[in-house]
């Protein structure tokens, strides 16, 4: 099949975030780390040699967990082994994942030597007291300080991520980090709304009343500010989260929205198989299965679902209808053999003025975005 992504989930933290429900652990030591990409490695000769799999690569994206913690010896060795496996394009975007308490001049220059050409810092705040909130093992002086060093080792295309409506935000709050995020001068902003997940202490606190977020005019109030502030900024609103200047959309994610295909390697790592309507597959989230799958030669990846026309006709609006570009007529009825239009003329209806369609393209506009979990059922 056809692969041109290629995915690593690093499942290993400094310390586990409060409101995180990704696979991941902190309890990890060299020696865990050194046999986790032994069975990287493992995993991608088996996809190889399967020969289900092909490229070349056009973005490699390593993430977590905090891959970070691996060394740039590690991260390039997996590197030469995907490009011996499947090879990379010329202008492979290759993006790596990091907190900004792991790194030092030293590992982002290695980073770069060995092929990384994208990194995307996990700042979520520049306030110190929100991040001990956030449970982040960094302060807000060294998230400048691995800017600079980013910027000192070579990178050009760096990325923030930013945690927003968190617990006793206001918009005057949110706008004021703004500033100080826009002031280090990222290539791409990354913007979560704080949302509390099951089975996570985060949920813990908001079930025992320790934890209050914005309602949900303060968390609209604070969506359309995001959206002004940076579109003033040069940042173009290229999907509902993210934010990038002209010529640095994180071609990774475009490509997970246009339903392109994507090895996946790794303990809770998921992969897309784009062939017929698609499959969608997963690495169990659980280190001791991952090793004992790979020691007997076994693949790892186990299917999640098998998409039928229905279900890919849905998934293809649910993840397009995220993205400014949309979904385009042309495309839909090339894949499909009908029309859009037609198909989803209830849904459709039901969207209103919230959904465009302009130049031969479906898009939702701003509040459209905002209402996007209720706007998109009837499409589902």
């Amino acid at each position: 099949m056809l692969m041109t992504s290629l995915y690593l989930h690093i499942p290993f933290c400094a310390r586990k975030c409060p409101y995180c429900d990704f696979f991941s652990t902190d309890r990890h030591s060299p020696a865990v780390l050194a046999e986790y990409v032994d069975l990287l490695l493992k995993q991608l000769e088996l996809a190889a040699a399967a020969g289900t799999w092909s490229g070349p690569l056009t973005t490699v994206f390593f993430g977590g967990g905090t891959p970070s913690l691996l060394a740039p010896p590690q991260i390039g060795r997996i590197l030469q082994a995907a490009a011996a496996h499947f090879g990379f394009v010329a202008d492979c975007e290759i993006s790596l994942e990091a907190n900004p308490g792991t790194l030092s001049p030293q590992s982002l220059a290695g980073y770069r030597a060995v092929g990384i050409n994208r990194l995307s810092l996990g700042a979520q705040s520049l306030d110190d007291r929100a991040l001990a909130q956030l449970g982040r093992i960094h302060s807000a002086a060294e998230i400048r300080q691995a800017v600079a060093w980013s910027r000192a080792a070579g990178f050009d295309n760096l990325g923030l991520d930013l945690i927003y409506a968190r617990s006793g935000q206001s918009p005057a709050d949110l706008e004021r980090e703004l500033v100080a995020f826009l002031a280090l001068e990222p290539e791409h902003l990354s913007c979560y709304g704080l949302s509390v997940e099951e089975d996570t202490p985060f949920h813990a606190f908001q079930r025992r009343g320790e934890l209050a977020l914005p309602d949900e005019q303060s968390y609209a109030r604070q969506f359309v500010l995001l959206h002004e502030h940076l579109a003033e900024a040069g940042f173009g609103h290229y999907e509902i989260s993210n934010y990038a200047r002209p010529g640095r959309k994180c071609r990774h994610n475009l490509r997970y929205w246009r339903r392109r295909g994507c090895l996946a390697l790794g303990a809770g790592a998921h992969a897309f198989d784009p062939a017929g309507w698609g499959r969608r597959l997963a690495v169990p989230g659980e280190l001791a299965a991952y090793r004992q799958a790979l020691e007997v030669g076994q693949d790892p990846l186990l299917e999640l679902e098998s998409f039928d026309r229905t279900g890919a006709m849905a998934e293809t609006l649910y993840l397009g209808l995220r993205t400014a570009e949309g979904v385009a007529d042309r495309d839909f009825s090339v894949r499909f053999g009908e029309s859009l239009g037609e198909h989803f003329a209830p849904a459709i209806a039901r969207a209103g003025s919230h959904l465009h369609h302009e130049n031969g393209r479906w898009t939702f506009d701003l509040s459209g975005w905002l209402l996007f979990d209720h706007l998109i059922l009837p499409f589902l």
